[in-house]
């Protein structure tokens, strides 16, 4: 169990805790933090990925934190962000994190998907919306009508 982080710091030191041990949390936090400090990852609507690289990982990792009540993010569209995606990767890893950072992108861009994810009534239905493939795009000629 996660106390309830109640400002931006403390949300990113709650999804540094999941992401590493004992051993890596610090760093991982470090990290995250140090990226926040250059500027918000809080994209809009809602949502928020922090993200950073860290020397000591082999592997890419993800938390999903669901907030309640939402955290001020500094966010452009100043809503404040309840549904947060934290990553941590390997320094060497910056293409992969890119890449990773895209497909986050355009999967919480969807409003459907944010959606299910605020609806979703536990930790399972929150695991199967975040592991399910991605809807496809909707096609120009679809969203017209």
């Amino acid at each position: 169990m996660i106390d309830a982080p109640v400002d931006r710091a403390g949300a990113i030191d709650a999804a540094a805790r999941l992401l590493g041990d004992d051993g890596q949390a610090a760093a991982i936090g470090e990290s995250l933090h140090a990226r926040e400090r250059l500027a918000s990852t809080g994209i809009g609507h809602g949502v928020a990925f922090p993200h950073g690289r860290v020397p000591e990982l082999e592997r890419s990792r993800g938390a999903f934190l669901r907030l309640a009540p939402p955290v001020d993010f500094n966010a452009a569209d100043g809503e404040p962000v309840d549904l947060l995606l934290a990553m941590a990767v390997p320094e060497h890893a910056l293409q992969e994190h890119l890449q990773q950072l895209a497909e986050l992108a355009e999967r919480f861009g969807d409003p459907r998907f944010r959606e299910r994810l605020r609806e979703a009534a536990n930790v399972d239905e929150l695991r199967e919306c975040l592991l399910a493939p991605a809807d496809p795009p909707r096609r120009a000629a679809e969203a017209g009508r």
